[in-house]
């Protein structure tokens, strides 16, 4: 399909100055741990990015956003992350949507033009909702079980859909599907995303979200019976030119070092609360902070070295992209990988070093724990990306 530009709007310029992006952290910081306890839209949070102007700051220029690139955008998930990793992690894939859209526009333009005006008046998250209960996740390969029926005026889905982050609040839906065409080959059906608008008659959600971290992320499950759209809303994803499928989630590219952005900044919260921790914690024996003590420097200063090395890497591979260094492209997934272990490691020794306190749920640590372990499910994973990592060096 052609896509069109949708009508501009004007979407506010978010500051993203250091003392702007700490009030978000800190305002949307107040409300994470009743979200992880009770697991429910993280309502408030999201309304703290969204006054921020942080949830359409990567909308671009031609449809009157701020059009911010890469880097400001992992500045501002690395500060949401550091608040609630669940806020972030909604906000990381709505970012996504909008700068896939600015780069290559081929949303229609009244279902654009609809999200944008939705935008304005409150958060409008938006979700690739690809994962099936079937299928597990695309990136692994397969096809989807999901189907867009074409009809005489558009399309007609229906499927069962897992991990679908943001949930009830979701203002539209980027559905993965097959299409099921009268003058298709049923060999080689077409495949793309339809969008969806989220009230749309005919979606119901399946609350199945009972995780370990990230709980108030709301990655439900989601069926879709005969809900209709326009003929528009189908976006075909083109095979290659070897004629092969391939799905873009297992693409790296800067849009995957979002996701890793977030838990940088569960790490900062990690080495924050370490600190607040330390600096007041006096056993009587001691008679004065264990901060005073070199094991609990020198344990700060591994959780510092860490939590810096992954901000490096994550920053340094987006100004080399920046710059014009194509040669990074094909390391990303790597990137990504020991951007992870790195800021898992931060966390981990955190609460290693400070025992019981650390593992209560009277303090943040245990959710930064909780919650800094779900980076390794976001695709590229480990053992796909150190295969094709292994097989550049190796030439093979």
């Amino acid at each position: 399909m052609t896509a069109t530009t949708a009508p501009v709007r004007t979407l506010p310029v978010p500051d993203l100055s250091p003392a702007a992006l700490a009030a978000v952290t800190a305002e949307v910081a107040t409300y994470a741990a009743e979200h992880d306890r009770s697991g429910a839209v993280p309502t408030a949070g999201l309304e703290v990015a969204h006054r921020a102007g942080l949830l359409t700051a990567t909308v671009g220029t031609a449809h009157g956003g701020p059009g911010l690139g890469p880097r400001d955008a992992v500045r501002i998930l690395t500060a949401l992350g550091e608040g609630d990793a669940s806020v972030a992690l909604v906000v990381a894939n709505t970012l996504n949507a909008h700068a896939a859209q600015a780069e290559r526009p081929h949303w229609p333009a009244a279902a654009y033009d609809d999200l944008l005006r939705r935008s304005l008046e409150g958060p409008a998250p938006v979700n690739a909702i690809r994962a099936e209960p079937e299928l597990g996740a695309p990136a692994r390969g397969g096809l989807p079980a999901t189907t867009a029926r074409r009809t005489d005026d558009g399309w007609e889905l229906s499927g069962h859909k897992a991990y679908a982050t943001g949930g009830t609040a979701l203002a539209y839906h980027v559905v993965w599907a097959v299409a099921d065409e009268p003058d298709g080959d049923p060999e080689r059906p077409r495949v793309g995303h339809v969008l969806v608008p989220a009230d749309a008659p005919g979606i119901t959600w399946i609350e199945t979200w009972d995780h370990l971290g990230l709980r108030a992320s709301n990655t439900h499950d989601v069926v879709y019976d005969g809900v209709r759209v326009p003929a528009a809303s189908f976006v075909e994803i083109p095979r290659g030119a070897d004629g092969v499928y391939r799905d873009p989630a297992a693409v790296p590219g800067p849009g995957s070092l979002g996701h890793a952005a977030l838990y940088v900044g569960v790490a900062r919260a990690a080495r924050a609360a370490f600190v607040d921790f330390a600096r007041t914690r006096a056993p009587a024996a001691l008679g004065r902070p264990i901060a005073t003590t070199e094991r609990i420097q020198a344990v700060a200063g591994e959780v510092d070295v860490l939590v810096v090395q992954a901000e490096t890497l994550l920053h340094g591979a987006l100004l080399r992209l920046e710059a014009g260094d194509t040669t990074v492209v094909p390391e990303l997934a790597g990137i990504k990988v020991a951007i992870a272990r790195s800021v898992v490691a931060a966390v981990q020794t955190a609460v290693a070093a400070l025992g019981n306190p650390a593992l209560s749920r009277h303090g943040s640590l245990e959710r930064h724990l909780r919650d800094v372990l779900c980076v390794r499910v976001h695709p590229p994973q480990e053992d796909t990306a150190l295969l094709a990592a292994g097989r550049r060096v190796l030439g093979v």
